[in-house]
C-alpha cells in the first residue's frame, strides 16, 4: 500500500466515518495541533535518552494522545469503534506526577518564568505552549460538536505538567530559573 492517496490534493481530508472536510476545519486543526504536540514529546523523549525516569510516563502520554486524537477525529454522529481504553484518568495521572515533581524540588513555584534554562526545560515549555494552543482549538471544536469531558481536563492538566517538568529539569540540573513576575494570587493578601 502506498503512503500517498492524492485524495487531499484539493484541500480536503476524510474524517473517521468517511465525511470529507476542508483541511482547515476546526476538528482537523485540533487533531493536527495535538499531533504536533505528540511529535514534540517524541523529540523530548529522544533528547532524554532511553533510561531517563520520565520515559515511562511520557510514553503513556503519547499513547493517550493518540487515543484522544482518534476520538476527536470522529464526529459525534459517527459510531465510535475504538477498542483502546479511554484515558479517563489522565488529569488525575498528571496531578499525581506534578505533586511528585513539586515535592522533590527545592523551591515552590511562585513566579511566572521565562522559558529556557537548558534544552530539556525549553523543550518542556514548547510542549506546554503547543498544548495550550491545542486546548484553545479543542474549546472551539467543543462549540461545534460534543467532546468527552475527560479530554479537555487531560489537555488542560498536561500543560501544567509540562510547566512542572520544565521546573524539575532546571532544579535537577542546578540551573537558576529566570523569574519574571510573582503570580498575581501570591500578591493579594487575604484577610485572616
Amino acid at each position: 500500500m502506498k503512503i500517498y492517496t492524492k485524495k487531499g490534493d484539493k484541500g480536503q481530508t476524510a474524517l473517521f466515518g468517511g465525511k470529507r472536510v476542508d483541511k482547515d476545519d476546526t476538528r482537523v486543526e485540533c487533531v493536527g495541533t495535538l499531533d504536533e504536540v505528540n511529535s514534540t514529546i517524541g523529540l523530548l523523549r529522544a533528547k532524554l535518552g532511553a533510561e531517563h525516569p520520565w520515559q515511562g510516563n511520557l510514553h503513556r502520554i503519547q499513547k493517550d494522545m493518540m487515543d484522544m486524537m482518534s476520538h476527536l477525529a470522529r464526529p459525534s454522529d459517527c459510531k465510535k469503534e475504538n477498542s483502546n481504553p479511554r484515558p479517563t484518568d489522565g488529569a488525575d495521572f498528571c496531578e499525581r506526577w506534578i505533586d511528585e515533581l513539586e515535592a522533590a524540588m527545592t523551591s515552590p513555584s511562585d513566579y511566572f518564568l521565562l522559558p529556557g534554562g537548558n534544552e530539556i526545560s525549553a523543550l518542556c515549555h514548547v510542549v506546554r505552549t503547543q498544548m495550550r494552543r491545542g486546548e484553545r482549538t479543542l474549546v472551539s471544536l467543543m462549540k461545534e460538536d460534543a467532546v468527552e469531558d475527560y479530554i479537555l481536563a487531560y489537555i488542560n492538566r498536561l500543560s501544567d505538567l509540562f510547566f512542572a517538568l520544565s521546573r524539575s529539569e532546571m532544579d535537577q540540573a542546578g540551573v537558576a530559573e529566570e523569574k519574571w513576575q510573582l503570580f498575581l494570587y501570591k500578591k493579594i493578601k487575604r484577610p485572616d
